[in-house]
């Protein structure tokens, strides 16, 4: 339903109402607070527990959560955590969460944390059990008596002469770490390895015939050459030796017509880099002249190739990004799972762009934002897979350049944070800034 619009104007650190309407009639009020963010990284993990809290349910016991507030500069709170519920336990054991400081108490680590228990109703009328407050820097001081909490509810204290409390809630546990960003890797000094793999099977039709994926036109690039342009010209800005290994697979090789799924598209097996972007393309359509399109559509081989890389380079210096671009469906999905798995313990992340009007499910079965991917028993420790399909980028407007800019930023979402997991796996945070140097990056082939 319509409930209205509302004019903004925004105003540092300060609070601002804004009516809500629609002409004629009044909605109500939207009040916008704003407070400058405090440049603290620290995050905090913490776990807590409660006893004898109130019987709420009719029927039951409670089912208890807590709201965690921040308090802000004004006076007011604003919550910045909610535990999961509990289902009918008076002395609930929460699962341990982590939060960053500056959510918490904007680094202020005396500043007010207030905590709400709450026994949940499933049509969103929780009950309120009680109230108490803390602070970072007691929270910080981690399990100990002071740490345990009397949980009051102001109505029943102001009634009942006997009220004690409605439980306590007790801090188990408490971690604090920081929590570095890829820019921090990156001005550390860690590299962007990027590998490029095209798809040569001949599902992607002559070269020769406009109605090819692979059509060399003299007036426009084809989708595999776009795919490429986009993804590569944003990527390659983290890459400082601009040496790109570049990879076809699913053609024969002349002379003799040897089916190959990781043939160099420069033809050079012992040194497969191109110099930049252009390079790769000049290379890739060099190849659509020599080769053959064959099939099938194996993928298992060129992740295990980039692998065999990213296994020899573990210390968080290095991390491979391999770049496939493909028509259809994958011939090899078993072996490319145990491929994707293998690899999801590595430095490495696989971005994999689908051109063409095939369906790609099994694409989407590989890109495991929702499910995990699994061979052999074994699960994935990582996400390391972003599927996108081209078809969804191309402007109907013929804005070619903001679809491709579309198509880099979606692409390239998920490596920041796949980074980012693997470097916190294994305990390797940023070196110190080193100064940027022409010949600071070795060269890999991969």
């Amino acid at each position: 339903n319509e409930v209205g619009v509302m004019d903004l104007t925004v105003h540092y650190s300060s609070v601002y109402p804004t009516p809500l309407g629609i002409p004629g009639k009044k909605c109500g009020t939207i009040i916008f607070a704003a407070e400058e963010l405090s440049n603290c990284r620290d995050i905090a993990t913490m776990q807590f527990c409660a006893n004898k809290l109130d019987k709420k349910d009719f029927f039951g016991k409670s089912d208890p959560f807590l709201v965690f507030y921040r308090s802000n500069e004004d006076g007011t709170f604003t919550i910045c955590h909610k535990t999961e519920m509990i289902k009918n336990n008076l002395n609930p054991i929460w699962q341990p969460f982590t939060i960053p400081v500056r959510a918490l108490c904007n680094g202020d680590y005396d500043r007010t944390v207030k905590v709400d228990v709450y026994d949940w109703d499933r049509d969103g009328s929780h009950d309120f059990i009680g109230e108490f407050t803390t602070s970072y820097r007691e929270l910080s001081r981690g399990q100990n008596q002071f740490n345990v909490y009397e949980v009051l509810n102001p109505k029943k204290k102001g009634k009942k002469k006997k009220y004690i409390n409605s439980g306590t809630v007790t801090l188990l546990s408490f971690k604090a770490e920081s929590e570095y960003t890829f820019v921090d890797f990156i001005r550390g000094g860690t590299q962007l390895n990027f590998t490029v793999a095209i798809d040569f099977t001949a599902s992607n039709g002559n070269p020769s015939q406009p109605t090819s994926l692979h059509y060399m036109s003299p007036y426009q690039m084809n989708m595999y050459a776009m795919a490429l342009k986009a993804v590569g010209e944003i990527i390659q800005d983290y890459d400082s030796d601009k040496l790109f290994p570049a990879y076809g697979f699913g053609a024969k090789l002349p002379p003799d017509g040897k089916i190959s799924h990781a043939f160099p598209l420069n033809s050079n097996p012992e040194n497969p880099n191109c110099m930049g972007i252009d390079g790769v393309l000049e290379a890739y359509f060099q190849s659509l002249r020599m080769v053959q399109l064959y099939g099938p559509t194996n993928f298992a081989p060129v992740i295990s190739q980039v692998a065999r890389c990213a296994a020899e380079v573990t210390d968080g210096s290095q991390y491979f990004v391999l770049l496939m671009i493909t028509d259809g469906v994958i011939s090899d999905m078993i072996q490319t799972k145990e491929s994707v798995v293998n690899a999801s313990s590595l430095p490495m992340s696989i971005i994999i762009v689908g051109v063409g009007p095939a369906e790609f499910d099994a694409m989407e079965e590989l890109d495991g934002d929702n499910v995990r991917v699994s061979s052999r028993g074994r699960v994935a420790e990582r996400d390391i897979v972003q599927f996108v399909p081209f078809r969804d980028y191309i402007d109907r407007s013929g804005n070619q350049v903001l679809s491709m800019a579309r198509l880099a930023k979606d692409v390239l979402a998920e490596i920041p944070e796949q980074l980012l997991s693997f470097m916190k796996s294994r305990g390797i945070e940023p070196r110190p800034l080193v100064p940027a140097t022409s010949d600071s990056a070795s060269v890999l082939t991969c």
